[in-house]
């Protein structure tokens, strides 16, 4: 295909990584990409270029992309270009209201999904044909309805014109349907990820519970509250509910009870009209409503304040909301899901929980073990993490030797599960992607040591600091360093700091390694951080 053939996409965003990722993603697809790092240079592009769509990043300095989409619509050569929106954020409605009353066709939210966003690419740029097609030949029939003298061609003209709309019409529909089966198959791909398959675990501890999931993924109707140690995956658990029942078509909406203000609870649950209270200035919906169709999980229950705890019972019972400052009763459809990690029946007894809300949200529960209890599957987890973070870091798998192992199965876990991934993800980078061995493992007991004696150092942080010694003395040519930290640490000493951009470019590397990177020498105290999320850089602790 040539280069005149190759539908044109403008990419308008103000961090030049995003472009890359989107160029990379968009140019093997036969797309011949644009590219403006800011709204002005956007306008001037589009109006020279004319290109078949735009993607539009929302947060640019100086002139946003609600802003740049409104002068595109209103300029008659640019007003007919579909404009997708980019957002880094999920499930804000009033950002995508607001794009969509400025003239956006429609919005992918970062990071990208490269099936998806191919998808709606493909979708809006047959749309705009088609519509193209429309105007042309409505353009053609007007033009042939005023030559002619005659009123029977005229309407012989009309006829044919309107068969031709109907075609076309009835091929855009097509193309709908095409796009919405293709989106479909994403989403259940998605929800797979969220299935009884993806727990991992052969002891017959593990059994009994995911049979007991199994069960409760056909009563779409059943309260389930679900009990367990920090750590364990009892959202995960929740998770696995509401994928494998009736209601996976619907959203599932998590919510932390401890982690929202108490004087924000009963607006973040069950909404607000506008004027409820100062700061209300539009009216919001409540995550029952969000989450009507399908799952509400409320996580960390027992910190529900008392005083809305009546308030939770009855909208559970009766099914209907009243948003804070409305009058109105809106009737919602979910499904609710709780857990905790508190001995909820001492909270009753000692009058900080209510004991018909527990009856209510405890019409069945399940009880997720402690990792201790089931010390079969600490070694089907270890590696189950260890590939996982070696794929994230782009790396072989290494092998765990049978010591470290034993030392991983004859630990008690006290953070469970989340422990032993966070322990795993530890010990491959202190591995240097070799073997991952007994020194490499760091336990609780040996971090609440450290904290007694503030002026220890941690092994693992000594022997790192060691390394970047050892290796500042001899240094070494960039060729002949061993990994990319030491090639990161190596280009500090000469350029005293570096960028995510300049680290993709150093190591050849995309966007989500080099942050990785950055990030865990940051954690370690190797590095210093200057400025904030994509103006972030790095320069070495002095």
């Amino acid at each position: 295909m040539s280069d005149n053939n190759r539908p044109k996409v403008l990419i308008v965003d103000d961090v030049s990584a995003n472009i890359n990722i989107l160029f990379d993603t968009l140019e093997p697809e036969g797309y011949k990409i644009l590219g403006a790092s800011n709204g002005k240079d956007a306008l001037r592009i589009a109006t020279s270029v004319l290109p078949d769509i735009i993607l539009l990043d929302i947060v640019m300095p100086e002139m946003d992309g609600y802003e740049v989409c409104r002068q595109l619509k209103q300029n008659p050569s640019t007003q007919h270009i579909p404009v997708i929106f980019i957002t880094a954020v999920r499930n804000d409605n009033a950002s995508l209201i607001e794009g969509f009353r400025v003239g956006g066709v429609d919005y992918v939210i970062k990071p990208f999904c490269k099936e998806e966003l191919l998808v709606r690419i493909e979708t809006h740029l047959k749309l705009g044909r088609l519509m193209r097609e429309i105007l042309q030949k409505n353009r053609e029939l007007q033009e042939e309805i005023e030559g002619r003298e005659q009123a029977e061609k005229r309407r012989k003209q009309a006829e044919i014109a309107r068969r031709d709309a109907e075609k076309v019409r009835k091929q855009a529909e097509a193309a709908l349907q095409e796009a919405d089966e293709r989106l479909s198959i994403l989403s259940q791909q998605e929800a797979s990820r969220w299935g009884i398959d993806a727990f991992i675990g052969k002891s017959n501890t593990i059994k009994k519970m995911l049979n007991e999931v199994r069960q409760l993924q056909n009563a779409s109707k059943t309260g389930v509250l679900i009990m367990g140690e920090s750590g364990t995956g009892k959202e995960l658990i929740a998770r696995a509910i509401h994928f494998g029942g009736e209601r996976a078509k619907g959203p599932f909406i998590p919510v932390n009870c401890s982690a929202i203000p108490s004087e924000l609870v009963e607006s973040t649950l069950f909404g607000h009209v506008r004027g409820a209270f100062t700061g209300a200035n539009t009216s919001r919906k409540g995550y029952f409503e969000l989450a009507s169709g399908g799952t509400l999980f409320l996580d960390e229950i027992g910190d529900m304040p008392i005083e809305l705890q009546p308030k939770l019972l009855r909208v559970i019972e009766d099914g209907c909301v009243v948003p804070v400052g409305g009058a109105q009763q809106k009737h919602v459809d979910v499904r609710i899901l709780a857990a905790t990690n508190q001995d909820l029946q001492t909270k009753i007894a000692i009058g900080t929980f209510r004991e018909a809300l527990y009856f209510r949200l405890a019409r069945f529960t399940v009880i997720v073990p402690p990792l201790r209890e089931h010390k079969e599957d600490i070694t089907l987890l270890a590696k189950h993490f260890l590939n996982i973070f070696a794929e994230e870091m782009g790396i072989e798998h290494p092998a765990i030797n049978s010591e470290a192992m034993n030392a991983l199965v004859a630990y008690h876990f006290p953070g469970n599960v989340r422990e032993l991934k966070n322990i795993i993800e530890h010990a491959l980078i202190l591995s240097g992607r070799s073997e991952l061995q007994p020194e490499h493992l760091r336990f609780i007991e040996a971090a609440k040591s450290i904290s007694a004696h503030p002026t220890t150092i941690p092994n693992d942080l000594q022997h790192i600091q060691e390394l970047v010694i050892k290796r500042s003395q001899v240094q070494s040519p960039k060729n002949d360093l061993e990994t990319d930290e030491e090639k990161i640490l190596a280009y500090l000493r000469e350029h005293s700091s570096i960028s995510n951009i300049e680290c993709q470019h150093l190591l050849n590397v995309d966007i989500r390694r080099a942050s990785y990177l950055l990030n865990k020498m940051y954690g370690y105290g190797l590095l210093v951080r200057d400025g904030g999320r994509r103006w972030s850089r790095y320069r070495i602790q002095t």
